[in-house]
């Protein structure tokens, strides 16, 4: 590995790590690099000509300035990766490595402009902030800045969730958004036509992160989002009509019976994030809780559970 002194230090050059990964995990390995490098991120091979990936796998490509490359980050890069193996209890995490890259001189921090397309989901329409691409007249333009981490939409779970959303009447609607990441599902469902959102997560990023995002497209009000947990839901007044909850099988569990409350009676729902191996156990805990007659959409290895009428 080359220490930060054996390379130019100009803010115009860049180190570019790659780390190869499963690709049902590929916006968690996304969010560790992001996370340490604070750099961008992209997704998937640099150009056409670049060696394939596997089936199965995704290439996660971050971009940070040589100025932050330091033996001390590459090697805290190196252990919060094979840390993910734990809460994911999926030993393949346990063998990520990450390749580093000195770049040539260029903004390589938008380098995944190269490889991002906009695509559709239903009636969203997910482009960038400075798309300039044309809509058809019956989209829901959905903004996003697809450097970070989450929230780019791809991954399976957040796709199945803005797929269901986008399929429902959500005009005049209260939605409850639990682990909201990035917000864009709270946003999303604004757009759409809810009334109202409320999302909250444990990150204290995601907050003022999904507030900008809010901003970006033109959601100036209808929308809070909360640093916190399922402590936030204790004693709700107004129940919402429509819950969702993108989040680990474990979390989803142990509050089944708190998202339930929140819950007004024949609301709707939708949980993802939920990994086929435990998914009979997390249909368990939401039959005893209360939701009745779920449905089942699967997407490679993740499951989505949703209500009957959906």
């Amino acid at each position: 590995m080359n220490q930060t002194n054996d390379m130019a230090e100009s803010p115009s050059e860049w180190v570019e790590v790659r780390v190869l990964g499963p690709e049902e995990w590929s916006e968690l390995i996304a969010e560790r690099v992001a996370e340490v490098t604070g750099g961008s991120i992209a997704f998937g091979r640099s150009s056409r000509a670049a060696d394939p990936v596997p089936d199965g796998f995704e290439l996660v490509r971050g971009f940070y300035p040589t100025t932050r490359d330091t033996e001390a980050l590459r090697t805290k890069l190196a252990m919060g990766l094979v840390q993910l193996a734990e809460p994911t209890e999926d030993e393949r995490l346990a063998r990520l490595e990450p390749w580093f890259k000195p770049l040539p001189a260029e903004d390589w921090a938008n380098s995944w402009r190269k490889s991002w397309k906009p695509f559709r989901i239903g009636r969203l329409a997910v482009v960038t902030f400075d798309w300039g691409g044309t809509l058809r007249d019956s989209d829901v333009p959905l903004r996003l800045e697809p450097a970070g981490a989450f929230g780019t939409g791809r991954h399976p779970t957040t796709r199945r969730c803005l797929e269901w959303l986008a399929g429902q009447d959500l005009t005049g609607k209260r939605v409850l958004d639990a682990g909201c990441g990035s917000g864009i599902l709270s946003v999303a469902a604004r757009l759409l036509g809810a009334d109202y959102a409320f999302g909250f997560d444990i990150d204290e990023r995601s907050a003022p992160e999904g507030q900008a995002l809010a901003e970006r497209n033109g959601i100036n009000s209808g929308l809070r989002l909360a640093h916190g947990g399922f402590e936030l839901l204790q004693g709700v007044v107004d129940p919402y009509d429509v819950v969702l909850a993108n989040i680990y099988a474990d979390v989803l569990q142990d509050h089944a019976k708190t998202l339930f409350a929140a819950l007004r009676p024949g609301g709707q729902w939708a949980f993802s994030g939920i990994h086929e191996r435990h998914l009979d156990g997390t249909l368990e805990h939401l039959g005893s809780s209360g939701f009745e007659n779920p449905l089942v959409r699967r997407t490679g290895r993740w499951a989505t559970i949703i209500s009957p009428a959906g």
